[in-house]
């Protein structure tokens, strides 16, 4: 226990003590070491530098901007014709009818990002069907450049440019190391504004977006809650150390809140070095589609299959609605995203061996998967 004891001090005593008290305030410094000066101007001077700037300064310089022009045909019926028929009329009739043919030059605009001499990484869908393109820098500087492959299903093109450096680049990450709450830089050219930098967390890894109702995308994405508006496209997502780790894709909006996806750095690099080899991704397939199905009582996820595709692979070794998918080869399935793992590192030489469930029986089928641009051609 504490008590206080009072003490009347002398008049001189408390002249003493203001006087050094006043001395005090009017030198703060009086109990600091040149070291501990030293040691706050090193603070503030590290404080004034972000993390966000520092991983900017590393691979910014590389983002640039991609001008696309595409030349768009349409035809409507001509103003001087006062014959109006039903086309099927005129398909089975034969009757023609006088036609405008209208062009029209249609200019789009997305972000991409240079990983080597001369070769920059976008979007699929940034150039697709494209004239010409034009690369800018932020330093100015502007090129022409060629597409040398495009993959839609996984929305990824190289652009090769016309002209010589030197270029920057930017350095490439790892997505396998990336976890749930890293920090994600967004860099792009959102509604034409160049050189645009967002911040947010990654969100979730390995994103099946067929959950959203997006199905043309066969891969799985990073989530990120980084902005990315139409005009990123194409640009990179970034650590905090300015590494590349993945390429962003495609926004999902919705009431209060937008959901934002980049294509994991690691796939991409499989990827592009199919495009730079082949000028196309080959992407193997079985023809089924895939349910993962949770038991409420066990807890446990079954791969089931929803849809087999007539004429396809699946359906020619005798997998029907409703097998359950346990084993791919080596690997054991937990989740349909497994499937597809196994399918594609077995490739479209050599069949792969699947064990499935039916009806509370064990099958082994061997099944060889086909080139998906090979489906609608198998018969």
């Amino acid at each position: 226990m504490f008590y206080l004891v009072q003490k009347k001090l002398k008049p001189n005593a408390i002249l003493f003590i203001s006087a050094i008290l006043i001395g005090l305030s009017y030198i703060p410094d009086s109990f600091s070491s040149p070291k501990r000066k030293e040691i706050n101007n090193s603070f503030i001077a590290n404080e004034s530098i972000s993390f966000v700037t520092k991983a900017i300064e590393r691979s910014g310089p590389a983002v640039v901007t991609i001008d696309t022009q595409r030349l768009i045909t349409s035809s409507a019926t001509s103003r001087n014709s006062k014959i109006l028929l039903d086309p099927y009329f005129e398909k089975f009739f034969g009757l023609r009818i006088p036609y405008e043919i209208k062009q029209r030059v249609e200019q789009g605009q997305g972000s991409g990002v240079m990983i080597e001499n001369g070769i920059v990484l976008t979007n699929a869908h940034v150039v697709n069907k494209s004239e010409k393109l034009i690369v800018g820098f932020q330093d100015g500087r502007k090129f022409s450049g060629k597409v040398l492959g495009q993959d839609i299903l996984t929305d990824l093109a190289v652009i090769k440019l016309k002209g010589k450096g030197p270029w920057p680049k930017a350095r490439l990450g790892n997505s396998d190391e990336i976890k749930v709450g890293d920090w994600a830089i967004a860099v792009g050219n959102p509604y034409g504004l160049e050189n645009t930098v967002t911040l947010g967390i990654i969100s979730n890894l390995n994103r099946n977006v067929s959950q959203l109702g997006i199905y043309d995308k066969k891969i799985d994405l990073i989530q990120t809650d980084a902005a990315i508006n139409p005009g990123n496209s194409g640009g990179p997502l970034l650590n905090s150390q300015g590494e590349v780790i993945g390429i962003n894709t495609l926004i999902r909006s919705g009431p209060g809140a937008g959901l934002s996806f980049a294509i994991p750095i690691n796939k991409v690099k499989t990827i592009v070095n199919q495009l730079l080899v082949n000028g196309k991704v080959i992407h193997p397939m079985i023809g089924i589609s895939l349910v993962n199905e949770t038991s409420l009582d066990t807890n446990n996820t079954k791969v089931k299959v929803g849809y087999v595709v007539p004429n396809s692979p699946a359906a020619k070794s005798g997998i029907v609605v409703n097998d359950i998918i346990l084993k791919v080869e080596e690997e054991y399935i937990n989740k349909s995203g497994d499937v597809v793992d196994a399918i594609n590192q077995n490739g479209i030489k050599k069949f792969a061996k699947i064990l499935i469930e039916r009806n509370n029986r064990l099958i082994n089928i061997n099944v060889k998967p086909i080139d998906i641009r090979d489906l609608p051609e198998n018969k």
